[in-house]
């Protein structure tokens, strides 16, 4: 009786444990953005959200967007977007660098939920490198799940599809 006392702890301290380790920092969004633009980073902007860009926003997210302003760097033909979305209960920030329309990198900056965490590994976020928006605002690049980790696979492809529509938006609008 004792044996399977001391067992059971030890597995409830393993899975406590494992658990605890999803969650982290992985990279400042300083430190994204000064990697993104070489060392050098401009100056930030804000993008003020208009009802047009808040209803695809939204339609992409499947839920409100209360936001009236994004902030992002631009320089040249690329931009870089830190970001937040719900995966299943808190909040994922990612960063997003978008250059010459498609993403040249998406990087989990801090993961806040208690498991699926696997989609801040680079064999997951190189998926989306070089992916661009369709017309109907998807991503033209099938980005494979993770079991375990669908709401953060697809927190981080809205996001993925946000900051791509935005980039679109500064270009048209230079």
């Amino acid at each position: 009786m004792k044996l399977s006392f001391t067992i059971m702890t030890l597995l409830t301290s393993l899975l406590l444990t494992s658990v605890a380790n999803a969650r982290g920092t992985y990279q400042t969004p300083e430190d994204f953005i000064s990697q993104a633009f070489n060392g050098t980073p401009p100056k930030s902007k804000v993008l003020w959200i208009d009802d047009e860009t808040k209803s695809v926003i939204e339609s992409i997210l499947a839920h409100s967007f209360r936001k009236m302003r994004l902030r992002y760097w631009q320089q040249d033909n690329q931009s870089v977007w830190i970001m937040d979305e719900i995966g299943k209960e808190a909040p994922i920030t990612v960063g997003i660098h978008v250059k010459d329309n498609a993403i040249s990198q998406t990087k989990v900056l801090v993961y806040r939920e208690s498991r699926g965490d696997e989609v801040r590994h680079e064999f997951f976020t190189d998926q989306f490198k070089s992916a661009q928006l369709t017309s109907d605002l998807k991503l033209d690049t099938h980005i494979d799940g993770i079991t375990g980790a669908t709401l953060s696979v697809r927190a981080l492809t809205k996001l993925s599809r946000i900051a791509l529509y935005l980039d679109e938006q500064l270009t048209a609008n230079n």
